[in-house]
């Protein structure tokens, strides 16, 4: 991790120094073991805060400038270089003209909550990683993990590690994994009658304290006016009763469909560890076996459903 955190803050310092950009988008050293703190260094002195580390699982496609004129370098793992591809296709930034990509191949981020979990309610105040093992300590304590026993779920089942668009590669590729099966959590769940669903639904959703984590952590989310916090009309309401609470949700992943990379952020930043993440990946299996497209892939491609052609399937809007 020395070495990676060295070329960020040397790559960064240099961008700066001859003016090629105006800010580097990356993270900062938490205040906290496992912590996770979007940083943006605007001179080369800056550039030295830069950090890098495990739980840098923060989407920083959700923290850049929209529409802006600057110009602007973000440090970028797979599932964050595609939610740059989207945003560039929805024109809300200019990767050709504006963005310079800095490549960090991702091994699998980790996941601080299932290490609290984990090691119960002791204090954490020491994790090192070496060689594929997780240190964790504290007073009087320590447990080593795997990398895999740890590691977030959307991690677990990324088939792009490495940026699909990248400027300048702060390490080396790593192996991508196109073919991997990431749905078999999500075909149990269509295997269930509809009665079977909507208690499942209920059941993981009836957690839901409507804090708009999910939302707010989502690099697609980025409308003036949420439209949960449409008054005129309104479209849902504020309670936490389930019909609402779903609304909200089901409203939610259907904004995202043919948009999600999966990335995780909204399931990372969930306070009461809601599984938000099965609702975008059923709609982007859904897009992929209708249209056959991955999100964030090129970045001269359109979502299939923001295009309309008049050889498009129709097969799941009309049906014998």
């Amino acid at each position: 991790m020395e070495q990676i955190v060295e070329k960020i803050r040397r790559t960064a310092a240099d961008l700066l120094a001859k003016g090629e950009v105006n800010e580097v988008w990356g993270f900062a050293r938490p205040s906290v073991p496992m912590g996770c703190r979007p940083f943006v260094a605007r001179t080369p002195e800056e550039a030295e805060k830069l950090w890098w580390d495990s739980f840098c699982v923060m989407n920083l496609a959700n923290f850049i400038p929209r529409r802006s004129e600057k110009k602007f370098a973000v440090v970028a793992q797979g599932c964050v270089s595609r939610n740059l591809v989207v945003h560039h296709l929805e024109r809300q930034l200019d990767l050709d003209e504006q963005v310079t990509v800095l490549g960090v191949p991702s091994i699998g981020m980790l996941d601080a909550e299932a290490i609290r979990r984990a090691c119960g309610s002791v204090e954490i105040n020491r994790v090192e990683e070496e060689g594929g093992q997780v240190l964790v300590q504290g007073p009087g304590f320590e447990k080593t993990f795997t990398r895999l026993e740890v590691m977030r779920d959307s991690c677990k089942k990324c088939r792009y590690h490495n940026p699909v668009v990248c400027d300048i590669w702060i390490t080396d590729k790593t192996a991508d994994e196109p073919d991997k099966d990431k749905d078999e959590r999500i075909r149990e769940i269509e295997a269930l009658n509809s009665k079977e669903r909507q208690a499942f639904m209920e059941k993981i959703f009836s957690r839901c304290i409507r804090c708009y984590a999910c939302r707010n952590a989502c690099p697609l989310c980025y409308c003036e006016t949420c439209f949960v916090d449409e008054s005129k009309p309104q479209w849902l309401g504020k309670s936490t009763e389930m019909s609402d609470t779903l609304s909200f949700h089901f409203l939610r992943a259907f904004h995202c469909a043919g948009r999600c990379t999966d990335c995780g952020a909204c399931e990372s930043a969930c306070p009461v560890g809601i599984p938000v993440r099965l609702l975008t990946r059923k709609l982007e299996k859904d897009i992929e076996e209708a249209y056959g497209f991955q999100v964030g892939l090129d970045k001269t491609v359109q979502p299939p459903l923001s295009v309309y052609r008049p050889d498009d399937p129709e097969e799941f809007l009309i049906q014998a």
